[in-house]
């Protein structure tokens, strides 16, 4: 039995020869997740230091943009342009806040510091653990990021994300539309991220309905799928469709 996250994953397991009656398409149960921690911190007001100067912001109504980078295909040249391209957006739209939770590698943190750490409305705090990074990208109004997870987990918050690298393992998140590929040209990054800026709450509200990692549901598929296998159900002769 292969419990497969996408329709992507689905087809990458029919070229492996595995038998289509043995594959269910279940969504990822890390939508789950975000989406049970988001209800669990929905209404936590009180996060102590944890955001440090960002604090204000995330808990008001201040728009802003949340940043996350830290992979190594970026260190030296790629970092200096995100600097950049972030640097000239904050210089162009001082109504919007930048929060970084920089990573603790000095190969990040260097250039980052030095090019970002003079801005009033560029917020450097310490990375954040999952419970309250999931709180910021909530009322986030957009992502700059380089992470894989982010990808597959924004869009269910209705976020659009910008993705910091030439090439990412998502392919179904940029089919579906609901991120897009800026590598890290300057140029681009400024440019997309303003598009963004102004872009209509219902397209943004749209991007949830298309994620393609699934609707928060996976684990009730998942675990219908293991009972119907373990009483016989569902056999090589099954093809199991789980709603």
């Amino acid at each position: 039995m292969h419990l497969a996250p996408t329709e992507e994953a689905h087809q990458n397991l029919l070229r492996e020869n595995v038998a289509p009656e043995d594959i269910i398409v279940t969504g990822n149960s890390v939508i789950d997740a975000l989406l049970w921690v988001r209800k669990k911190v929905s209404t936590q007001h009180e996060w102590g230091d944890v955001f440090g100067s960002a604090k204000e912001i995330i808990h008001s109504q201040l728009p802003f943009i949340l940043i996350t980078g830290h992979r190594r295909e970026n260190f030296g040249q790629g970092f200096l342009n995100i600097c950049n391209a972030i640097s000239t957006l904050a210089t162009r739209h001082p109504d919007i806040h930048f929060i970084y939770p920089v990573h603790l590698n000095p190969k990040v943190q260097q250039p980052i510091e030095s090019l970002l750490g003079n801005f009033n409305n560029i917020h450097l705090i310490k990375p954040l653990d999952y419970a309250p990074f999931v709180y910021a990208m909530d009322r986030c109004k957009l992502i700059l990021t380089d992470s894989g997870g982010v990808q597959e987990e924004a869009p269910s918050l209705g976020k659009a994300v910008l993705v910091m690298r030439d090439i990412t393992e998502r392919p179904e998140a940029i089919a579906a539309g609901t991120v897009t590929l800026v590598g890290t040209n300057t140029d681009k990054i400024i440019s997309e991220t303003e598009r963004l800026l102004i872009t209509p709450e219902k397209r943004l509200s749209d991007i949830k309905k298309r994620n393609p990692y699934g609707d928060g549901k996976a684990a009730g598929r998942i675990i219908r799928a293991i009972r119907r296998f373990s009483t016989g159900q569902l056999t090589k002769n099954t093809k199991v469709e789980l709603k």
